[in-house]
Formats: structure tokens, sequence, C-alpha cells
């Protein structure tokens, strides 16, 4: 089924990828993962989100996650995986969404109809989603399904954010982005991690940064304050036009009034995650 409108497969997955993501800025996944031994908070974040890839080394996670300095993973990876197995990871990262999920939504809210209704939902639509070229995708789409309602529906999400993902980067190399110059342009765009968050969790310095946004001005992306000049605008609107392109399948197999319904239910609980303090106030910004 082909949808009426282009973007509504992007503004389902504007919904649906907060749900994935809120374990990323929760104090459970810290927690966790401390309790199973990986202290450090970047460390805990690259084992939730490579494990499923298996035990891989440095490269192939800056490959796959682009926007993070390699230096600082590979002070990490693989000597991560000598403190905690990919299996363990990925079993402290379920009990860590379970807790994290119980606390956003509480009891009733896990529990309640509309999860399961989108759970259900959001798994149809990943029944489309392909592995070729979606190694992140292709990994957690490896893993079974877990029972709960709630947990089915974060794994559901992850897979939809993670075949969208992969897709985007693969446009982002085509246009000739780095993974710093990707996110630099993305924060200028005022939709994107502010610089204060770039920094503290993407293991670039300040100069770094600032050669970027040098690099950038000089390319004719960005304005001598850092703004998008029409062709950074261009250009980012291209970028989010081709990764709508590569990410159109889940969306046209679950139909519009599922592609709707999904939307509905999945923006009403991202909007119970945020009112709950999922995410921090000053994550998204220039």
């Amino acid at each position: 089924m082909t949808l009426q409108d282009e973007r509504a497969g992007r503004r389902c997955h504007s919904v649906v990828n907060p749900i994935h993501s809120a374990i990323y800025f929760a104090k459970e996944i810290n927690e966790h993962y401390a309790a199973a031994g990986v202290s450090d908070p970047l460390s805990a974040y690259l084992a939730a989100r490579a494990a499923p890839m298996g035990a891989v080394g440095a490269g192939t996670v800056t490959a796959t996650f682009y926007s993070f300095g390699h230096r600082v993973i590979s002070e990490r990876v693989p000597r991560l995986w000598e403190t905690i197995t990919p299996q363990q990871a990925l079993k402290t990262r379920l009990e860590a969404v379970d807790a994290l999920l119980r606390r956003l939504w509480g009891e009733d809210g896990v529990a309640s109809d509309e999860v399961s209704e989108a759970a259900e939902l959001a798994l149809r639509a990943a029944e489309a989603c392909r592995r070729e070229a979606r190694p992140l995708y292709a990994g957690n789409a490896d893993l079974p399904v877990p029972e709960a309602p709630h947990l089915a529906l974060w794994h559901a999400c992850t897979l939809l954010r993670e075949h969208r993902g992969d897709g985007h980067l693969a446009v982002l190399a085509g246009a000739g982005l780095s993974g710093l110059e990707a996110q630099a342009t993305h924060t200028a765009s005022g939709r994107g991690m502010s610089t204060g968050w770039v920094l503290r969790t993407r293991g670039f310095t300040r100069e770094e940064w600032e050669q970027t946004l040098e690099g950038l001005t000089a390319r004719g992306l960005l304005t001598a304050d850092h703004e998008l000049t029409e062709e950074g605008l261009g250009l980012r609107k291209e970028i989010e036009r081709r990764t709508d392109e590569l990410d159109r399948a889940p969306y046209e197999h679950l139909g519009a009034t599922g592609v709707a319904r999904l939307t509905e239910l999945a923006g009403q609980l991202t909007l119970k995650a945020a009112e709950s303090g999922a995410f921090p106030q000053d994550l998204i910004g220039k």
C-alpha cells in the first residue's frame, strides 16, 4: 500500500523513536550496567546498543554509530567485552528497559491495552524491514520478541529506529558528510542534539567541533555565525527525503490506517514519558 502522505512514516518515526531512545538518558541503564560491572556511562551505552551485533571491534562500532569519535570508542571496545559478554549486555539492557518503562508509564500503563495495541502495530510494521546493508537493525532482528507487551513494544520500536537509522547513515555518507559534520548540520537546524550534549557524549573536543564548523562554513553549508545557508538547508531537506525513501517499506506495509493509529498511540506514550522526565530539557537545540 502506498501512503498518500509521504511524510506519514517520518511523523510516525518521530514518536516511535523516543520510546526506544529514552533508555539512553535514564538512570536505569547506568544502574543496571554498573551492577553488571560496567560503571562508565559511555561504555554502558556502547554495550547496550552494540551487543546485538556480537563482540564486534571498535571499527564496527564507529562505522555503525557514525557520529561518535573513534578515539573514545577504541578506548573502550573491544576491551568492554571482557567485562560483559554481548549476551549479558542484552539481558541487562532488557532489565533496564523494563524498570524504565514501569517508572515512566506506571504499572497500569505498561499493562494497558494501548501498549499492547501499539506493540502489535509496531511489530507488524517491522515485518517489512530488510536486513541488507542495515547492521544494527539486522542484529536486533535476530533477537527474540519479548513476551511482555511493553517490552515487545520497545523491541519493535528498536527495530524501526535502527532500520531507519542504518538507512540514514548511508544517505549521510552519500552526501559527503563525516559523522561530526552530520551532527553539526543537524544541530544547526535546531532539531539535533545541542552542542553541549554533543561534546559531552560523542567523544569530540571543542577544538574538533570548531574546526568542523569552520569547514562547513568554507563549503557554503553554514554561515559565519553557524546558521544553515540555503545550500545547507537544501542538503538537510534532501537527506531527510532520501531517508524517508529508504524507510518507506514498514509504513507502507502497515498501511495508512495502521500508521495513523500507531502514531497516535506512540505519541501518547512518548508524551507520557516526556512528562515523567525521560529526556533532558537541554537535549535538543542549537
